[in-house]
């Protein structure tokens, strides 16, 4: 329905009357029909009639009260003109409880600060148009309250979480708390920051651990236990990459760095078999196992969107004890692929009937990115960055499970901003390689020892070494 509104004002003085008319062809250029007595009330008619008619005219989809000192006191005295019209209105608004046709206009305020509204509309919501600021600041609300398009709409009703609908209770999260804490005081520069963050990495660490398999698992699928205890760790995903996106861009610190670092091998841990456990299946393990390897591509994801640069160095070039459980012989430490995750017992409850995965981690990498600041795009690209740290480090081996999905994201940002110089001093930064045939050839020499060639499941047109942008690299000074 076009809207149409009619204004009922006092004249209280002729400087009132012209910003009224002023209003009202504004309203009209903004595409509003506009009532108004001095273009639609002519000589012989009967005014009490006219205001009758406009105030109740179902056309007539709004009024507009432009209250002042003047109106307010003739509407509550019943005095002449306004007196009879704010009977009229008074009448509707109190008969038709729900309506929204009528709008208060304050255009005057008492001394204590209070709007000058007759008393039929002091309980409605008013729109303040008592100076050319106000008018300025307001206009638009009125705009779109007559056009029935505000600005703040009510969201659709979305689909009930899965801690909802699934029937497997899920421990509740400290965590959460424990990350609004710390994030206070780091935004605040409050003393004892390492006791705010070292509580919420317990809470993340204890939480998770609370879900790792302890004894034979007595489930008909456990490849459904293994999802239903993926989806309950993705809030602890969730948790860190918080923790990560905000302190590496407000606080970038050695100390950041060195925790984040010390951290991932707490991280690492929960993808081990508990020492307490001495019969076990590897499969088990699977959801902490894919727990870590989606939490670090994320990880990687966050410091590539805080332009982290030096931590994902750090990162990349770290060695991490290994658990207890883990270490043989002289081995004691491994390189950022010990992070890698995969399940094969995802393939049952996750593959399509007659199908099967490349990569049932990644389909479930792909169903849980929810997030709108670190999409699924960002995590394939996180990830190729680390398959090119892979090429690098003769001691690590990656294979890229999230680019089996590469046509999600199309083409990777960061490298191709990298053509430029001062992009490629940021991928420089990362990898300790500041010339880019240095970077091509060992990248080359990495393709070789991963065996690349052979990995025909990958279903995209480019190379990794096009994925890359390995020919333009520093190619614009």
């Amino acid at each position: 329905m076009q809207p149409k509104v009619f204004i009922s004002y006092s004249w209280s003085s002729p400087g009132h009357q012209s910003l009224v008319q002023q209003w009202s062809e504004q309203l009209v250029a903004d595409g509003i029909d506009v009532v108004l007595d001095i273009y639609d009330l002519k000589e012989g008619h009967d005014k009490f009639a006219f205001m009758e008619r406009m105030v109740t005219d179902p056309s007539v989809t709004h009024v507009l009260v432009i209250c002042d000192k003047a109106y307010s006191e003739k509407a509550d005295t019943r005095e002449a003109g306004v007196g009879t019209e704010s009977q009229i209105i008074s009448r509707e608004v109190y008969e038709k409880v729900e309506q929204s046709k009528f709008i208060p206009i304050a255009c005057e305020f008492s001394d204590e600060g209070s709007p000058f509204l007759p008393t039929f509309l002091k309980s409605r919501i008013w729109i303040n148009f008592s100076s050319p600021e106000a008018v300025n600041e307001n206009w638009e609300r009125l705009i779109r309250l007559i056009f029935g398009k505000p600005l703040h709409e009510k969201p659709k009703i979305g689909k009930p979480p899965a801690y909802i609908t699934n029937d497997t209770a899920s421990p509740s999260s400290p965590a959460i708390t424990k990350f609004n804490a710390f994030r206070q005081a780091l935004l605040q520069d409050k003393k004892g920051l390492s006791i705010y963050r070292r509580d919420f990495l317990s809470a993340c660490i204890d939480y998770a651990d609370e879900l790792r398999v302890r004894e034979r698992p007595n489930v008909d699928s456990l490849g459904q236990k293994i999802l239903e205890d993926c989806g309950k760790l993705k809030q602890v995903r969730n948790h860190i990459a918080d923790w990560v996106l905000i302190e590496s861009e407000a606080s970038p610190t050695d100390e950041f760095c060195q925790v984040l670092v010390s951290f991932l091998e707490d991280l690492r841990e929960l993808k081990s078999r508990p020492s307490e456990i001495n019969s076990w299946n590897d499969a088990w393990f699977n959801a902490h196992s894919l727990f870590v390897y989606e939490t670090f591509i994320y990880i990687i994801a966050a410091l590539l969107k805080t332009n982290a640069f030096h931590v994902l160095h750090e990162i990349f070039t770290s060695h991490y004890l290994l658990p207890v459980t883990e270490r043989y012989g002289e081995k004691k430490f491994d390189t950022f692929d010990c992070f890698y995750g995969y399940s094969e017992t995802l393939q049952s409850v996750l593959a399509p009937e007659g199908r099967k995965l490349y990569s049932p981690a990644a389909e479930l990498i792909k169903r849980q990115a929810d997030r709108e600041d670190i999409p699924f795009s960002a995590v394939i690209e996180a990830e190729l960055l680390i398959l090119l740290m892979a090429f690098l480090n003769p001691e690590t081996r990656w294979y890229p499970q999230t680019l089996h999905y590469s046509s999600y994201s199309g083409e990777f940002p960061f490298f191709i901003r990298a053509t430029q110089h001062k992009h490629f001093l940021k991928l420089a930064t990362i990898t300790g390689i500041s010339d880019v045939n240095s970077l091509r050839e060992t990248v080359k020499e990495g393709h070789t020892r991963l065996n690349v060639s052979r990995w025909h499941d990958f279903h995209f047109n480019d190379s990794f070494w096009s994925s890359m942008n390995m020919d333009k690299l520093d190619s614009l000074k």
